[in-house]
């Protein structure tokens, strides 16, 4: 982790470090060390994290509470907050936000190791197995109300429209460019196809079960929705699920289209490699046929092409030009591989 100690200075620098903030929730911190946007507290109660929040108060009671669930339903290879004096898991402080967390010993995993993606294969079912049932609970679902963005499930064929109109305003943008530099000319040059792709996956997803699914609350669970991987830790193979700061309460077929993503690309978009996820996956947690059709619908959204031009239109991240070109040329270089794996999963799975 020191490698990536400073990556985060600036939003680090940002954090109030007052021994009276720790104080509320009863520790006494001997030291402090930066990792990502975080810091690692060494503490009278063993090492922990505290984290400034972004968003409200409502969504961490959110996140909390499925998480709560999930460890209810005896998967405990997750994040955990720590309560203040008042029992609270979170202190206002200066206008800001902060929770603390015990903190989770592992490495993080590598999604170019194939024993690393069988065994979080088999951490996810356990994981959403586990949220099973909570879309029942009374309680959840006002914290739904209060969060109604983090209910996703039936919003996707929108979301895809969405993204779609937001690809075909970034061509007009390049295309008004006088001086286009290089990114500009491969995102032109590949645009059209990769709309194609969108429409080709919303009409996938109109012929499926899609709508019908969101229905069955079975279906329906606590997506993690931010599958990167250091937010993923293994530990003497227990695969450990942290940062639940973007869940959503969606049919678990995103959350394995996040993860088949990440893991395939690693191996030139190796079917294989997808077929070992899913039957590690379903030996845990079955899908049915319907499952899996809408889980091709999914896949076949270029969301790699769509991320690094809405980042880089967008100014969304600040990458230099150089960082956004390779990412940009290493996305549409792998068309072939996709096409083929698209067609593979299509064929294999009767989608």
């Amino acid at each position: 982790m020191l490698d990536v100690r400073y990556k985060d200075k600036t939003y680090l620098s940002k954090y109030d470090l007052d021994v009276n903030l720790f104080s509320e929730f009863d520790l006494l911190v001997h030291d402090v060390i930066p990792v990502r946007k975080v810091f690692i507290l060494d503490t009278d109660k063993g090492d922990k994290v505290l984290k400034k929040v972004s968003y409200g108060t409502s969504r961490l009671e959110f996140i909390n509470y499925g998480i709560e669930y999930i460890k209810n339903n005896n998967f405990n290879r997750i994040i955990e907050f720590e309560k203040t004096k008042d029992n609270f898991i979170y202190v206002p402080w200066k206008d800001e936000i902060y929770c603390i967390m015990s903190l989770v010993e592992g490495r993080e995993c590598e999604y170019s190791n194939p024993v690393d993606v069988i065994l979080i294969s088999k951490a996810l079912a356990e994981l959403h197995r586990a949220s099973s049932g909570l879309i029942n609970d009374e309680a959840f679902e006002m914290l739904i109300a209060k969060n109604h963005k983090q209910y996703f499930c039936g919003k996707m064929i929108e979301n895809f429209n969405e993204k779609l109109r937001e690809l075909i305003f970034f061509k007009s943008i390049a295309n008004l460019y006088e001086n286009k530099n290089e990114f500009d000319y491969i995102f032109l040059e590949q645009v059209q196809y990769y709309e194609e792709n969108i429409i080709q996956s919303i009409k996938i997803l109109q012929s499926s079960e899609y709508h019908n699914l969101c229905t069955e609350k079975e279906k329906v669970v606590f997506c993690h929705h931010d599958l990167a991987h250091h937010n993923i830790l293994i530990n003497k193979e227990e695969v450990y699920f942290l940062d639940f700061d973007y869940a959503i309460v969606d049919l678990r077929v995103h959350d394995i289209c996040n993860f088949i993503n990440k893991a395939v690309k690693d191996f030139a978009y190796n079917i294989e490699k997808c077929h070992s996820i899913l039957d590690e996956y379903t030996q845990v947690n079955p899908l049915d046929s319907r499952e899996l059709k809408v889980l091709y619908g999914l896949l076949s959204f270029p969301e790699d092409f769509y991320g690094v031009s809405r980042d880089y239109y967008t100014r969304k991240k600040q990458w230099s030009e150089e960082v956004f070109l390779n990412r940009l040329k290493r996305k549409v270089e792998y068309r072939e591989d996709r096409e083929k794996f698209l067609e593979d999963f299509k064929n294999h799975y009767n989608c």
